[in-house]
Protein backbone atom coordinates (compact mmCIF):
# COMPACT_ATOMS: atom_id res chain seq x y z
CA UNK A 1 0.00 0.00 0.00
CA UNK A 2 1.42 3.44 -0.89
CA UNK A 3 2.66 5.73 1.88
CA UNK A 4 -0.07 8.31 1.12
CA UNK A 5 -2.83 5.70 1.48
CA UNK A 6 -1.44 4.28 4.73
CA UNK A 7 -1.03 7.76 6.16
CA UNK A 8 -4.56 8.86 5.26
CA UNK A 9 -6.20 5.67 6.54
CA UNK A 10 -4.31 5.79 9.82
CA UNK A 11 -5.01 9.50 10.29
CA UNK A 12 -8.73 8.96 9.66
CA UNK A 13 -8.81 6.18 12.27
CA UNK A 14 -6.79 8.31 14.66
CA UNK A 15 -9.12 11.26 14.21
CA UNK A 16 -12.20 9.18 14.89
CA UNK A 17 -10.75 8.31 18.31
CA UNK A 18 -9.56 11.88 18.83
CA UNK A 19 -12.94 13.38 18.04
CA UNK A 20 -14.71 11.06 20.46
CA UNK A 21 -12.07 11.70 23.14
CA UNK A 22 -12.43 15.46 22.80
CA UNK A 23 -16.18 15.87 22.35
CA UNK A 24 -18.28 12.76 23.09
CA UNK A 25 -18.17 13.45 26.84
CA UNK A 26 -20.22 16.60 26.19
CA UNK A 27 -23.13 14.37 25.24
CA UNK A 28 -22.48 11.19 27.22
CA UNK A 29 -20.91 12.36 30.47
CA UNK A 30 -22.34 15.83 30.96
CA UNK A 31 -23.98 14.71 34.21
CA UNK A 32 -20.66 13.37 35.62
CA UNK A 33 -17.85 15.35 37.27
CA UNK A 34 -15.30 16.80 34.85
CA UNK A 35 -12.51 14.53 36.08
CA UNK A 36 -14.46 11.41 35.10
CA UNK A 37 -14.90 12.84 31.62
CA UNK A 38 -11.18 13.66 31.54
CA UNK A 39 -10.21 10.11 32.53
CA UNK A 40 -12.56 8.64 29.93
CA UNK A 41 -11.17 11.02 27.31
CA UNK A 42 -7.58 10.11 28.18
CA UNK A 43 -8.45 6.44 27.83
CA UNK A 44 -9.86 7.01 24.35
CA UNK A 45 -6.98 9.35 23.43
CA UNK A 46 -4.45 6.60 24.14
CA UNK A 47 -5.79 4.70 21.12
CA UNK A 48 -5.66 7.89 19.08
CA UNK A 49 -1.96 8.33 19.83
CA UNK A 50 -1.19 4.67 19.16
CA UNK A 51 -2.48 5.23 15.61
CA UNK A 52 -1.47 8.86 15.06
CA UNK A 53 2.24 8.49 15.87
CA UNK A 54 2.83 5.72 13.29
CA UNK A 55 0.67 7.62 10.78
CA UNK A 56 2.87 10.70 11.08
CA UNK A 57 6.07 8.65 10.92
CA UNK A 58 4.88 6.91 7.76
CA UNK A 59 3.63 10.13 6.18
CA UNK A 60 6.86 11.98 6.95
CA UNK A 61 8.67 9.60 4.59
CA UNK A 62 7.02 11.31 1.57
CA UNK A 63 5.61 14.60 2.88
CA UNK A 64 7.19 17.55 4.54
CA UNK A 65 5.96 18.70 7.94
CA UNK A 66 3.66 21.43 6.59
CA UNK A 67 2.01 19.01 4.17
CA UNK A 68 1.51 16.47 6.93
CA UNK A 69 -0.06 19.11 9.19
CA UNK A 70 -2.42 20.41 6.50
CA UNK A 71 -3.45 16.83 5.68
CA UNK A 72 -4.09 16.22 9.39
CA UNK A 73 -6.28 19.31 9.70
CA UNK A 74 -8.34 18.45 6.61
CA UNK A 75 -8.88 14.92 7.89
CA UNK A 76 -9.73 16.27 11.35
CA UNK A 77 -12.50 18.45 9.96
CA UNK A 78 -13.64 15.73 7.55
CA UNK A 79 -14.19 13.47 10.55
CA UNK A 80 -15.50 16.21 12.82
CA UNK A 81 -18.30 17.51 10.57
CA UNK A 82 -20.17 14.17 10.30
CA UNK A 83 -19.56 13.60 14.02
CA UNK A 84 -21.03 17.01 14.89
CA UNK A 85 -24.03 16.59 12.61
CA UNK A 86 -24.93 12.93 13.18
CA UNK A 87 -23.65 12.20 16.69
CA UNK A 88 -23.95 15.56 18.44
CA UNK A 89 -26.98 16.73 16.38
CA UNK A 90 -25.42 20.11 15.59
CA UNK A 91 -26.76 22.01 12.57
CA UNK A 92 -24.57 22.41 9.49
CA UNK A 93 -24.26 26.08 8.50
CA UNK A 94 -23.12 27.92 5.41
CA UNK A 95 -20.07 29.31 7.19
CA UNK A 96 -18.88 25.70 7.61
CA UNK A 97 -18.87 25.38 3.81
CA UNK A 98 -16.77 28.54 3.45
CA UNK A 99 -14.32 27.27 6.06
CA UNK A 100 -14.07 23.98 4.17
CA UNK A 101 -13.31 25.83 0.95
CA UNK A 102 -10.52 27.70 2.74
CA UNK A 103 -9.08 24.32 3.73
CA UNK A 104 -9.19 23.19 0.11
CA UNK A 105 -7.12 26.28 -0.68
CA UNK A 106 -4.68 25.41 2.10
CA UNK A 107 -4.27 21.91 0.68
CA UNK A 108 -3.66 23.33 -2.78
CA UNK A 109 -0.93 25.67 -1.60
CA UNK A 110 0.71 23.13 0.71
CA UNK A 111 0.93 20.41 -1.95
CA UNK A 112 1.60 22.39 -5.12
Amino acid sequence: MPVWSKTVLLLVASNIFMTFAWYAHLRNLSHKPWWIAALASWGIALFEYLIQVPANRIGYQKMDLAQLKILQEVITLSVFVPFAVFYMHEPLRLNHLWAGLCLVGAVFFAFR
